[in-house]
């Protein structure tokens, strides 16, 4: 079975290793490092390519995990030498920092016999070569003939002549087929078996032939970065009349690779709105969206340290503390906004409202960051998506909350000053020892 093309071929085998719990492994417990060291020992094996790999993470769109190319020859050229451009191509990728290892299943040195047919012998005796090519898929190919119900289960009928008769070369001994006088002629008498060399499968991708690569990144960079590189790879080794095409999930990633920065912008644009009516005013919202990035900054700190590529799960941590920095912020704001409507200072209101809402913001930050600490320690199965979005999460919460104590006074001193200029509407002092 190959697992890549989804065809049968006994020059191909897979099989599927059950890896035992995380905390009975060896030294090296991680999935990508186990293989990568594994690869690495396999590839000293000469009479095979060995690789290993693990199933994709959406089931459907592929048959292994990390990405897939395929490489098309727009030229109709030899197979032989799209073989030898693929070679070169997957040779030029394991070049990259990028990428942890690439490779192809397609072979053009696997033993074949070619069957050359004598056609002018076959005029001669009268046989059509449809006639000679049908009886020769229905002994070797197989042939489905027809279906039938019987005991109560649905049977397939499939013509075929027994294993012993169609193993050996000298099996065409036995075959005739029937020429335009209603005489059987032998078969051998026509065709000619050579021993040549060629690919067991032949992929067309559309209507070009082409060859399917896969590979895998190397441990702390992303797929996106994996894609970059084969692209730049392509444009500088690839010969003229050869392209490439993603499929599969890369194909699925690189299509959906800008709504990520859409869903960005309209959580932002939403808690603006949301800020706009709170506090009747189109720039003091600033004072609050310009203290997300503190948290941002943060965790891409934090998961850079931790060798932690920029992930799906990273990317809803980012969402999620779009909303917790902005409450936090929103926690001070609001009550400066409060005290100079009662005809604070500036500076006297932000300092005081900072002052008084520190412990709320620092007990609710805390909380959240030590609920998320069990996440960073997982192990087994989906520690990885556990770790992205626990480590992303409090990394942007612990720098949110030390940088924004600090920047979100100053921006509501900024924001609420251009606001009064605009507005021309200044607070009335008033004594609030008597309010």
């Amino acid at each position: 079975m190959n697992i890549i093309t989804n065809s049968n071929s006994s020059s191909y085998a897979v099989g599927f290793a059950k890896m035992k719990p995380h905390a009975e492994r060896g030294e090296i417990k991680d999935m990508n490092a186990i293989l990568a060291h594994m690869n690495g020992e396999l590839s000293k094996i000469t009479a095979a390519n060995v690789f290993l790999f693990t199933m994709p993470t959406v089931p459907g769109f592929s048959n292994v995990d990390g990405f897939e190319v395929i490489l098309q020859d727009r030229t109709a050229g030899e197979l032989g030498k799209l073989g030898e451009t693929a070679y070169g191509f997957i040779g030029e990728l394991m070049k990259r920092k990028e990428i942890a290892f690439a490779f192809t299943t397609f072979n053009t040195g696997n033993p074949q016999y070619s069957v050359e047919i004598d056609e002018q012998k076959a005029k001669q005796l009268g046989v059509s070569i449809s006639d000679l090519l049908s009886t020769m898929q229905v002994y070797y190919g197989s042939t489905f003939a027809s279906d039938f119900n019987r005991f109560g289960k649905y049977y397939r009928v499939i013509m075929q002549a027994d294993v012993p008769f169609r193993a050996e070369p000298s099996s065409l001994n036995n075959i005739f087929v029937k020429n335009n006088l209603n005489e059987m002629v032998p078969v051998n008498a026509l065709v000619t078996l050579k021993k040549v060399y060629g690919p067991e499968t032949v992929t067309r991708n559309n209507l070009f032939n082409a060859v399917t690569i896969n590979g895998q990144p190397k441990p702390g960079y992303s797929t996106g970065d994996a894609i970059r590189a084969v692209n730049e790879v392509a444009a500088q080794y690839l010969p003229r009349g050869y392209t490439h095409e993603w499929v599969g999930m890369t194909k699925e990633e690189i299509d959906a690779g800008g709504q990520s920065t859409v869903i960005f912008l309209l959580c932002l644009i939403f808690v603006y709105f949301l800020l706009a009516a709170q506090y009747e005013s189109y720039i003091l919202p600033f004072s609050v969206i310009l203290t997300i990035p503190t948290g941002i900054f943060g965790a891409f700190a934090f998961i850079n340290l931790a060798g932690i590529e920029n992930n799906i799960y990273v990317q809803v941590g980012l969402i999620m503390l779009i909303g917790l920095l902005a409450k936090n912020a929103i926690l001070i704001v609001e009550y400066a906004v409060q005290r100079r409507r009662n005809g604070m200072g500036l500076l006297n209101a932000a300092l005081q409202a900072a002052q008084l809402r520190l412990r709320p913001i620092i007990m609710t930050s805390l909380a959240f960051i030590a609920g998320l600490i069990p996440l960073m320690r997982a192990t087994g199965a989906s520690a990885k998506g556990n770790q992205s979005i626990s480590i992303g999460a409090a990394g942007g919460m612990l720098s949110g909350v030390v940088l924004g104590l600090f920047i979100i006074p100053v921006l509501y001193i900024i924001f609420q000053y251009l606001q009064e200029k605009v507005s021309g509407k200044k607070p009335v002092p008033v004594n609030l020892q008597n309010v």
